[in-house]
């Protein structure tokens, strides 16, 4: 599941760069211990899809409970519940919103594309 939500959020990004789309990358090792490397390994592994030079890339921190990062707090308070899996996805609108939330899926290209398509359309029409 992996290569395929690294492989779809880039060609997310690919499509929808140019219009102002960008992806913020969080690693987190709180879920069966998946992301156990530095954050070095961690680009290079991402590296294999494109996603080290394309993402913005933050340290790798918790997403829930007592030491969650600040973001995750403001997000999970707008769009409330626990992070249940990595690839946990939030949709930020142009003018800081939290406004759509997805549990990681098979098909985050097909999941993601047509809510993001809505916020563009939103964002260009303002």
């Amino acid at each position: 599941m992996t290569d395929a939500n690294y492989s779809q959020l880039v060609k997310l990004y690919d499509e929808f760069h140019s219009q102002g789309f960008e992806v913020l990358a969080f690693p987190c090792n709180q879920f069966a211990y998946q992301e156990p490397g530095t954050e070095e390994e961690i680009l290079q592994f991402a590296g294999k899809y494109g996603a080290d030079s394309k993402f913005q890339w933050f340290s790798k921190g918790h997403v829930n409970g007592a030491k969650a990062r600040e973001t995750y707090s403001v997000l999970k308070k707008k769009l409330p519940g626990d992070i249940r899996w990595n690839f946990g996805t939030f949709l930020v609108d142009h003018e800081g919103n939290p406004t759509y939330r997805f549990d990681p899926t098979k098909n985050v290209y097909d999941t993601l594309k047509p809510k993001l398509e809505e916020l563009l359309k939103k964002k260009n029409e303002s």
